[in-house]
């Protein structure tokens, strides 16, 4: 059946449909990186040409784009953000997930099920009273939106949790408490190790979505701190005037890290969704 599968894969139409898919999914970030080495008169009007002599800028828009929009500190605020709000996902969502798996009443299925809900209320629906809620509560600061990326992001990652946690035999946890493990003892030095799969999926899924986010951060924090997302978007001018070399740039900047970090981890992201979806 696996050879069936592999020689359907192999099959030339296939492999054609594939390779166009790819290059069109591909193509926007090459027209992005194509023109940031572009003037910016000349990326409105040929936007799908290779650079020549006449429109070839070198790193001109880079450099423009890093001290008009102070990049490196936007850059360092976006990592404090992303890195902060991954920990305590990562750390409190599992958890969570532990708690309500493993102790079974009506609170922890109604917290299981809150859970889920919350992954199908569209952000639109809540922004404007969490903003709100966010200001009451101190909370519109850098440090403060990692507690609301904790709240946005437990939703799947305690969904994630709980399918691999069902997978994990409870003899495991009977045979520590016999060597004298409380439960915390139990969670932190056998289930946590355990659950290293699905954290790495759990991480990687919430770095790529905060490292780009643009709305919550604008709402919460505005422009006093500037994230990356928010930075490129001030290099639009007045009267809609946009510095398009730099804007191109800076984007290539932005998505460098993630790409980077993406094809590092991507083999996690799918055994941790099967595992997490499949044993659950």
């Amino acid at each position: 059946m696996a050879k069936a599968a592999r020689a359907e894969g192999n099959h030339p139409v296939v492999f054609t449909v594939l390779v166009i898919l790819a290059a069109l999914f591909i193509s926007p970030i090459l027209i992005v990186f194509m023109n940031s080495f572009k003037g910016r008169f000349y990326i409105s009007d040929t936007p799908f040409e290779l650079p020549n002599s006449e429109t070839f800028v070198g790193l001109t828009n880079y450099t423009s784009g890093v001290a008009k929009t102070g990049f490196f500190q936007a850059f360092g605020l976006s990592l404090f953000i992303t890195v902060g709000s991954v920990a305590v996902i990562v750390l409190f969502t599992a958890m969570t997930a532990y708690y309500i798996t493993r102790v079974k009443n009506g609170l922890t299925s109604a917290l299981y099920y809150m859970f889920t809900f919350s992954m199908i209320v569209p952000f639109q629906m809540v922004m404007f009273t969490m903003t709100k809620t966010a200001n009451v509560l101190n909370l519109d600061n850098p440090v403060g939106i990692i507690f609301i990326y904790l709240g946005f992001g437990s939703g799947l990652s305690v969904f994630l949790y709980s399918g691999f946690v069902k997978s994990i035999p409870l003899e495991i946890e009977e045979a520590v408490m016999i060597d004298g493990y409380n439960p915390i003892q139990s969670f932190f030095k056998v289930i946590l190790p355990l659950l290293k799969p699905i954290a790495i999926t759990v991480a990687i899924l919430n770095v790529m979505w905060i490292w780009n986010d643009y709305l919550l951060p604008l709402l919460v924090i505005g422009s006093e701190y500037k994230t990356v997302p928010i930075a490129i978007q001030y290099l639009k001018g007045g009267y809609g005037s946009i510095d398009m070399g730099a804007m191109m740039a800076m984007l290539v900047l932005a998505i460098v890290p993630i790409i980077i970090f993406y094809l590092l981890c991507q083999r996690y992201i799918i055994e941790g969704v099967v595992a997490g979806a499949v044993k659950g």
